[in-house]
């Protein structure tokens, strides 16, 4: 029997340039491609054993219709005990629709760059983030971000500047990660100079970015073990 992931679309492409919807694919998943930011939402969550949600432009506490209606679907799935996973956005919603509104906040500068993200011991015995060492390197680029205070949040990783990198809800198979462990080495340079523009305004050394770029393999196994827990479910 087939593992159906459904893949939310956040994003103004319904396809971002780390391609993660056919990664998913490639390791052995068949995924329901949704494009949300258009208001492409399944009518049922019944079949599918996992959820990712991916990056936007917009903020999780904008009043957008597409936003709304995904709170209400991770409220539901969550409830359903279906695991989810979001990166950037995805993470941020995830903490609005599960742990309050006032939980996403906008920050007074950006946060941009690669860094090697101190790694909580909480981490060791998690499901997706138990093959972290003490640390892991990861690119990271946001103006939004999560609190960390929150009692339902298990903080699983942090930076200087973000106490809440990387996090799970409870004990549930739900995690949000803030950075962008799925930019590949090839994609990142192309990506860093597409956003060019908004990456300079944000503090960023483009040049200085694609001259780092690196697989981040480490943060990468986030990605493959959540794979495997959906697969197992």
């Amino acid at each position: 029997m087939s593992t159906n992931l459904l893949y939310l679309g956040n994003g103004r492409k319904m396809q971002s340039l780390a391609k993660l919807d056919d990664r998913f694919e490639s390791w052995g998943m068949s995924v329901d491609r949704r494009w949300a930011y258009n208001g492409d939402f399944p009518a049922s969550l019944d079949g599918y054993d996992g959820i990712f949600l991916s990056g936007s432009p917009h903020a999780a506490f904008d009043d957008v219709p597409f936003i709304h209606r995904e709170h209400d679907l991770i409220r539901e799935a969550a409830e359903k005990d279906i695991p989810m996973l979001g990166i950037c956005f995805g993470s941020q919603i995830l903490g609005s629709a599960l742990c309050g509104r006032d939980q996403v906040f906008r920050r007074d500068f950006c946060e941009i760059g690669y860094k090697d993200l101190p790694v909580n011991e909480a981490a060791r015995t998690d499901r997706i983030a138990g093959n972290l060492g003490s640390s892991v390197h990861m690119f990271v680029w946001h103006n939004d971000e999560v609190r960390a205070e929150h009692p339902d949040m298990v903080i699983l990783a942090s930076s200087d500047l973000c106490p809440n990198q990387i996090w799970r809800y409870r004990d549930q198979s739900i995690w949000g990660i803030q950075g962008h462990p799925e930019i590949t080495a090839e994609q990142a340079p192309i990506w860093f100079e597409e956003n060019r523009e908004r990456m300079v305004q944000d503090g960023g050394d483009v040049d200085a970015l694609k001259f780092s770029a690196n697989e981040a393999s480490e943060a990468k196994t986030m990605l493959t073990n959540f794979a495997a827990l959906v697969k197992s479910a």
